[in-house]
C-alpha cells in the first residue's frame, strides 16, 4: 500500500464517522452552557431537532456515498443542507461551532469546483459569528469584530487553499515523475532485453565465422603442406618404381620417408592448433613466450620474446587471436621469409594491447601481394581478419631484403 493510498483511506474513514464525533462534541459543550448563555426551553428543543436531523443525514449519506467518488448534484445538496444546520446550532449556541467546523472538510470531494471557495466562506461566517460571541452581531463593535475576524477568516482559508494548490500540484508532479520512471524503466529493461538477444546473436556469429576461419586456415594448410608433401612422396615412389639401380631407390625410398616424416609433424602442427591449448594452463604471455622459443628450436634460429607494461589478464578471444597471430607470422617467417632471426614484443597499455614480430627475412614487396581467394589460405589477409573481428587493427611492413615487422593493436579487454 502506498503513501498516498493510506492517507486517502484514512481521510475517508473521517468523513465518515468525523461529522458524529464533532457532532457529540458540540452537543456535549452546548448544553452544558445552555444555563450560561440563556438557552430558552424552545431553542433547546430546535437544538435536539436539529442534533437529530444532523445524525439521520450523516447516517443517510454514508450510505449513499459509497457509490460517489466525484462531486454530484446531491453532495451539493448534503453539504448545503449540513451547513444550513451547523448554522443554525450555531445561532442557538455558538459553541455548536465544533459541528459546523465540518464544513471545512470535504468541500472539493462535495461541491464543484466553481463552488468551493462559496462553500468554505459560508463556513467561515458561521465560524466568525461563534468567534464574535454569537449569531447575530449585538451593536457597531459586535459587528465590527465580526467583520474582522471573517476577515482573518477568509485570509487564512485562502492561505491554506494555496498551500493546499502548491502540495497538490507537488503531488501531480511525484505522480508524472513515478509514471515516467516506471515508463523510462521498463523502456530500459526492453533495451536491457534487446542487447542481450543482440548479443547472444553476435556471439553466434563470431564462432560461425570462426569455424570458416578455421576451415579456410586448415584447407591453406593442407594445401601447401599436406598436399604438396603426399605429391612429394608420390614423386619419390614413381621414382623408385622406374628405377633398376637399388642405390638409387633407397635413395629415392629415403626421400619419401624424409617427406612422410615432414608431413605428419606438419599434420600434428596444423591438429594441435586446432585449438589454442597453449593457453589452457597459462596466460598470454607464458603462451607466446612458450611458442616462440619453440620456434627457435626447432629453426635453429635466435627467437627473443618481451613484455613491456603491466600484464593483465585478457579475454580468451583476444589472447587465443594474438596468439593465432604469432604462430601465422612465426610460421611465415620459417617458411617463406627464411628468416635467422626474429622478435616477439607484447606490449600492454592503458586501454590496448599491441603485438609487434619482426624478423630479418628476405622481405617481399607489399603491393606485389595478393589476397589468396582461391585458397582461402591465412596469411596476412586472415591475420588482418583476425584482429578486426575483434576491434583490432593489423599492419605489416617490409621490403625486399630488409625483413618485415607485423603489428597488431586490439582494445584492452579483461577476462571475464
Amino acid at each position: 500500500m502506498t503513501d498516498t493510498t493510506a492517507v486517502d483511506e484514512r481521510w475517508a474513514v473521517f468523513h465518515r464517522w468525523g461529522p458524529y464525533g464533532l457532532l457529540a462534541v458540540g452537543t456535549l459543550v452546548s448544553w452544558s452552557t445552555a444555563d450560561a448563555i440563556d438557552m430558552t426551553t424552545a431553542e433547546r428543543r430546535v437544538a435536539a431537532v436539529l442534533v437529530a436531523v444532523a445524525a439521520v443525514l450523516q447516517l443517510c449519506w454514508n450510505r449513499a456515498a459509497r457509490t460517489r467518488r466525484e462531486p454530484s448534484v446531491a453532495g451539493g445538496c448534503y453539504y448545503a443542507v449540513r451547513w444550513a444546520i451547523g448554522f443554525a446550532l450555531t445561532w442557538l449556541n455558538p459553541l455548536f461551532a465544533f459541528y459546523a467546523v465540518v464544513g471545512y472538510f470535504g468541500a472539493q470531494h462535495l461541491l464543484p469546483r466553481r463552488l468551493v471557495g462559496v462553500g468554505l466562506f459560508a463556513t467561515a461566517v458561521t465560524l466568525a459569528g461563534s468567534q464574535s460571541g454569537g449569531l447575530p452581531p449585538h451593536g457597531v463593535m459586535g459587528w465590527v469584530l465580526f467583520g474582522a475576524i471573517l476577515t482573518v477568516n477568509s485570509m487564512l482559508l485562502a492561505l491554506f487553499a494555496h498551500f493546499a494548490a502548491l502540495e497538490e500540484a507537488r503531488s501531480r508532479a511525484r505522480v508524472e515523475t513515478i509514471a515516467e520512471l516506471e515508463r523510462t524503466n521498463t523502456a530500459l529493461q526492453q533495451a536491457l532485453d534487446e542487447n542481450a538477444a543482440l548479443h547472444a546473436q553476435l556471439l553466434v556469429q563470431a564462432r560461425e565465422a570462426g569455424v570458416a576461419d578455421e576451415r579456410r586456415r586448415l584447407a591453406a594448410e593442407i594445401h601447401d603442406t599436406l598436399a604438396q608433401g603426399l605429391t612429394g612422396i608420390i614423386a619419390q615412389l614413381q621414382a623408385v618404381s622406374a628405377t633398376p639401380d637399388e642405390t638409387t631407390a633407397r635413395k629415392h625410398v629415403g626421400r619419401a620417408m624424409d617427406l612422410a616424416r615432414h608431413s605428419l609433424g606438419e599434420a600434428r602442427r596444423s591438429v594441435h592448433n586446432l585449438a589454442p591449448v597453449d593457453l589452457a594452463d597459462a596466460g598470454l604471455p607464458e603462451a607466446l613466450k612458450t611458442t616462440v622459443a619453440q620456434w627457435g628450436e626447432r629453426t635453429g634460429h635466435r627467437a627473443d620474446f618481451t613484455v613491456t607494461g603491466t600484464v593483465r589478464p585478457l579475454h580468451d578471444e583476444v589472447a587465443a587471436t594474438l596468439l593465432r597471430i604469432v604462430q601465422e607470422a612465426l610460421s611465415n617467417a620459417a617458411r617463406h621469409a627464411h628468416a635467422s632471426r626474429v622478435g616477439v614484443t607484447l606490449s600492454f597499455m592503458d586501454d590496448e594491447v599491441t603485438l609487434d614480430i619482426r624478423d630479418d627475412g628476405r622481405g617481399f614487396d607489399l603491393h606485389l601481394v595478393r589476397p589468396r581467394t582461391r585458397t582461402g589460405g591465412f596469411g596476412l589477409d586472415g591475420m588482418r581478419a583476425r584482429a578486426e573481428r575483434i576491434a583490432g587493427t593489423l599492419t605489416v611492413e617490409s621490403e625486399p631484403g630488409h625483413g618485415t615487422a607485423v603489428s597488431a593493436r586490439v582494445p584492452l579487454v579483461g577476462d571475464r
